[in-house]
């Protein structure tokens, strides 16, 4: 009998949301990083998503509880700026056995409400379950984020040609960055306002599990060069091709603004790096983090 692991994560997802209907107001239903809704307002459209760390795939039993709740809501938070928004307003499905101590509780809850005021969004209620004794902690995020829609950015709009940039550096996150990163909201709000990148998602399955996931929706090829990915210190090129849970930002943008773009990018932001094109075809990439493998 076939089996999850037999299909694997990205066509288990086409399998399951492949007959989903979709009404008017969605104008990108699942397969990006966000589903975006118009509800009618003049100049901003709703982003939806939602996301779960799970205890023994995302953290270990022995990680600080505060950098767990960082990291459930910072991976939303991530996921709205892949599309050149923000949040809003947040819910948590919390699924825990019965002798987990107060503390931990306690803990995640002040590391995701940290992590939601720093930017600006809004823990609004939630679920509480129990699971067995002895199986793993479960904490799910859902919320609402919004984009304004001269800047919103999906991940199917790039063209062959258009130059490829990723935000700050990858590779090494399990020493203990997947926990501790910074989503990437205020490199997108200032890229989307000043320019028009032409395709955006990010980096949290590894870049060669993602750039070929852009290209595909792109229906380009790709060509990067290894050696000219930033990696932080003590990382190699495989590392920051595989790692996962990088959390920057991957995105191409046309030739003709890519010099603009290197020579205006602020200081103050996380640095870019071109690190290839978007092509016709091609491109020979395998391996990064793939759940049910």
């Amino acid at each position: 009998m076939k089996t999850v692991r037999d299909l694997g994560e990205d066509a288990l997802i086409q399998r399951v949301c492949g007959e989903l209907s979709q009404a008017s107001q969605v104008l990108i239903g699942p397969g990006d990083d966000c589903a975006v809704i118009n509800h009618g307002q003049p100049h901003s459209l709703s982003l939806l998503k939602t996301d779960a760390v799970v205890e023994g795939v995302h953290f270990l039993p022995s990680a600080s509880p505060r950098a767990v709740g960082w990291k459930a809501v910072a991976r939303v938070l991530s996921d709205f700026a892949a599309m050149g928004g923000s949040g809003k307003e947040l819910m948590v499905t919390l699924a825990i056995p019965k002798e987990t101590e107060l503390s931990w509780v306690d803990q995640l809850y002040q590391g995701m409400s940290q992590c939601a005021e720093q930017f600006q969004t809004t823990i609004v209620g939630g679920e509480t379950t129990s699971v067995p004794t002895g199986n793993a902690k479960v904490i799910s995020i859902s919320g609402r984020g919004q984009v304004e829609k001269n800047q919103l950015v999906s991940r199917s709009g790039g063209s062959p040609g258009d130059f490829l940039y990723v935000t700050g550096q990858l590779g090494g996150s399990l020493a203990g960055r997947h926990l501790s990163f910074t989503p990437r909201l205020a490199e997108a709000n200032w890229l989307t306002k000043h320019f028009s990148p032409t395709a955006m998602m990010d980096l949290s399955d590894g870049l060669a599990r993602d750039l070929p996931r852009l290209a595909t929706a792109s229906h380009c090829g790709y060509a990067i060069n290894p050696a000219k990915l930033p990696r932080h210190q003590g990382c190699t090129s495989e590392q920051a091709l595989d790692d996962g849970e990088d959390f920057e930002l991957l995105f191409s943008i046309s030739p003709k603004e890519a010099k603009n773009l290197e020579t205006s990018w602020p200081s103050s932001l996380a640095p870019i790096t071109h690190i290839g094109n978007l092509e016709q075809s091609g491109g020979e990439l395998k391996g990064g983090w793939g759940h049910f493998e």
